[in-house]
């Protein structure tokens, strides 16, 4: 038994001797496989003026606007550009994207429109790398997929940038840095790298430093593998910035960011016959402020608060939030649609957000037994959960986020369909990540589903949504109204305009 808790084992153990070394630089790759978000032929970046869009009747209230599309626009689209992952860092300069092809894309805010009045949110790509290579667990012979399944940053404290990057298996930290300077006149190698003969050393001289033009590299610092038996779904960073967690179906490790070898089992609820299974763990997350807390969210609809200080074994939470079911509502899918997809801690600490299949709710931590606020997100999709049953649609899990107020959440849908709500004036807006506004000066239309009986001009009916298309993972820049939504393989930025 640890400090923290149990400890998980490794399949190979490191021999004692060589723990006290710290673990040995990986070098950075050479070889990745190109992203359709960096194909430069196919890469549509539109940076528009805003200036001249007409400002719609909004009563003080945010209204969007298209800012810019990233990715091809093909119809073809191979499963290796579906983009899996969005991550604003922690002050919006940088924009992370993963993909099914285990690749990563940064993009970086663009200067000229952040100095622009009004300002604009405009990204440019930064540096692109293969984060992941798909592998085989011989051992069980099962295929582990590349596919980046969440991407979290650490704080900056220097110039250089580190990010988390995790898929089925293992979780890796990168760091990302600029260089523009190159030295030469090494009095022992030549210019090409090669290693001089001592011997042909005559005189000494002093290296130089060249300007070079500018580089971003990307290089793997550690490799956290062997911790996690099923499919890791959630890594968070704790706010003390030296350790993180990572949680797949059952359980949840706590690593320290040196310390590659052994991380320590916090919360493990596989029970001892797995006949006897009835949850699973869905979404983990640490406390914005207190390192010493997080949640977790669980296929049965509950969300969990544990308290490391009180155990080092979590198993045993301090509070579980859960609303009681609706009885007027029961139904054969009601379990599956109650599972929550995604929790996520406000900025303040003080309340979360979690997304089932039809709805979002805010809680208050000082409040177990219900939500103080719920959304529908798409209520008529109720009369339809058989068909969405039988097309595994009803199995799609949707991710949600905070404003950097934490006055306003967002989350995805169907047909490219994605849902903004303001909680201080309680309205809320349907908007649509479409390349019919990659425009200048388009002004997001709002738009509205019909479920039955005469439809209106500017209405879908709930029968023509594709549920092929749809708004999975999003993020809202932490400092400014400037949303990134991930629809298949484009990015779509968005700004407000008020």
């Amino acid at each position: 038994m640890g400090r923290w808790g149990r400890q998980s084992p490794v399949l190979e153990p490191p021999d004692p001797q060589q723990q006290a070394q710290p673990p040995p630089a990986i070098p950075p790759r050479t070889f990745m496989r190109q992203s359709s978000i960096t194909k430069i032929g196919n890469m549509l970046n539109t940076a528009i003026n805003i200036n001249g869009a007409k400002k719609p009747q909004s009563n003080g209230e945010a209204s969007w606007c298209f800012s810019q599309i990233k990715g091809a626009l093909d119809d073809d689209v191979t499963d290796a550009d579906i983009i899996s992952c969005v991550e604003f860092n922690h002050d919006g300069e940088l924009l992370a994207t993963g993909d099914k092809g285990g690749r990563v894309v940064i993009f970086q805010r663009d200067p000229a429109s952040k100095a622009a009045n009004p300002r604009r949110g405009e990204y440019n790509v930064y540096s692109t790398f293969q984060s992941h290579e798909p592998e085989f667990d011989y051992l069980k012979s099962l295929e582990i997929e590349e596919k980046i399944n969440k991407i979290r940053w650490l704080q900056q404290k220097n110039p250089v940038h580190f990010l988390l990057s995790t898929n089925d298996k293992t979780v890796k930290l990168w760091k990302v840095s600029e260089r523009d300077k190159s030295f030469e006149g090494y009095n022992t190698k030549e210019e090409n790298g090669l290693i001089r003969d001592p011997q042909n050393v005559t005189a000494l001289r002093v290296p130089s430093v060249k300007q070079i033009p500018l580089m971003v590299e990307a290089s793997p610092r550690r490799t956290f593998a062997n911790a996690h038996t099923y499919h890791i779904n959630s890594i968070s960073v704790n706010s003390d910035q030296e350790t993180f967690l990572s949680a797949d179906d059952l359980r949840i490790n706590l690593w320290h960011l040196e310390v590659v070898n052994q991380s320590y089992n916090i919360v493990d609820i596989k029970p001892t016959n797995m006949e006897e299974l009835t949850e699973v763990i869905t979404a983990a997350e640490f406390h914005p402020t207190e390192c010493n807390v997080f949640v977790y969210s669980s296929s049965k609809g509950t969300i969990r608060l544990c308290d490391m200080r009180s155990a080092a074994l979590c198993d045993r939470h301090s509070k579980q939030f859960e609303e009681p079911e609706n009885p007027t509502n029961r139904s054969f899918f009601s379990e599956i649609i109650s599972s929550i997809s995604d929790v996520k801690l406000s900025n303040s600490g003080r309340y979360m957000i979690s997304r089932d299949y039809l709805s979002i709710k805010v809680w208050d931590l000082h409040m177990e037994t219900k939500p103080i606020e719920t959304y529908p997100v798409h209520e008529y999709l109720r009369a339809k959960l058989c068909s969405l049953y039988e097309n595994d649609c009803i199995f799609d899990k949707f991710e949600c986020c905070w404003n950097g107020k934490d006055s306003s959440i967002m989350t995805g849908s169907y047909n490219n369909f994605f849902r903004v709500f303001d909680r201080n004036s309680k309205k809320d807006v349907t908007l649509e990540a479409s390349r019919d506004i990659i425009k200048p000066k388009t002004v997001l239309k709002p738009r509205k589903v019909c479920t039955g009986g005469k439809r209106k001009k500017d209405e879908i009916s709930v029968d023509c949504l594709d549920f092929n298309k749809k708004i999975l993972h999003t993020a809202w820049h932490p400092e400014e109204n400037i949303i990134a939504v991930a629809a298949t393989n484009n990015l779509f930025i968005f700004q407000d305009k008020f």
